[in-house]
């Protein structure tokens, strides 16, 4: 398993402040989450048959995973239902959900914050966060598994980073070692483990990995960052070495 932990210095003139605000908004609804619990996570994420049908599901589902069957407790959520779509993108489903996508922005939002500017990169991160979530949606669309995570918004950046940064190095965890690979190497083969395991997975059923959002957002990514970048450059300082 190849782990990102960081990437090559950038010399960039200002901190990446939207990234640093994503990650506290991220973090604040997380320690919400722990407070109010089940209804308000199960509530607010993203169920895709309640967008289909513009209708708020409440009470209890049944779900086939791994060839068994599980109970989904849905409770009410914002009005419109629609409005999930946002707060999905916000919200966690395990510390080590937030904690890994939380390392995922760190390491590779703030080359694409400069490169788009504060504003264009916050459209950029909430319309990879609502095609992510789109795209598992009409992958499943009478699906009642709640959706949510910053996963396909964080893989739009990663879709971004790939296609205007390839050559820049990735300092990656890679087995018990560390090393460092080109960041084309390693956001390529990530996108490509995506795609198997979206392949293996029946529509029909539950899965813990919404892989299909994480190819939707990776591909918005791609093609928002070369309509959005457009003769757009890194301004950049001198460092030393």
């Amino acid at each position: 398993m190849v782990i990102p932990i960081g990437d090559e210095p950038s010399g960039l003139r200002t901190p990446p402040y939207v990234v640093y605000g994503l990650i506290a908004i991220n973090v604040l609804v997380w320690l919400l989450q722990l407070q109010i619990g089940e209804s308000f996570t199960n509530g607010w994420s993203t169920v895709p048959y309640e967008i289909t049908h513009g209708q708020d599901l409440i009470g209890t589902r049944t779900v086939v995973a791994g060839g068994e069957a599980f109970p989904v407790r849905l409770y009410p959520g914002p009005t419109p239902i629609y409005l999930t779509l946002l707060s999905a993108m916000f919200m966690h489903g395990s510390w080590l959900h937030i904690l890994g996508n939380m390392l995922y922005l760190w390491i590779f939002g703030d080359q694409i914050e400069h490169l788009l500017g504060r504003g264009r990169f916050i459209v950029f991160y909430l319309l990879c966060g609502l095609a992510a979530s789109l795209a598992q949606v009409l992958y499943s669309p009478d699906g009642v598994v709640p959706s949510l995570g910053a996963s396909g918004a964080i893989a739009g950046v990663l879709g971004a980073y790939m296609v205007k940064f390839p050559r820049n190095r990735v300092r990656v965890l890679m087995g018990r070692g560390l090393t460092t690979m080109p960041a084309l190497l390693v956001l390529g083969l990530w996108i490509v483990l995506q795609f198997f395991a979206q392949v293996g997975t029946p529509a029909s059923e539950a899965t813990g990995v919404a892989y299909m959002a994480h190819i939707g957002g990776f591909v918005a990514g791609i093609v928002l960052v070369l309509v959005m970048a457009a003769g757009r450059r890194l301004s950049t300082v001198r460092v030393s070495s």
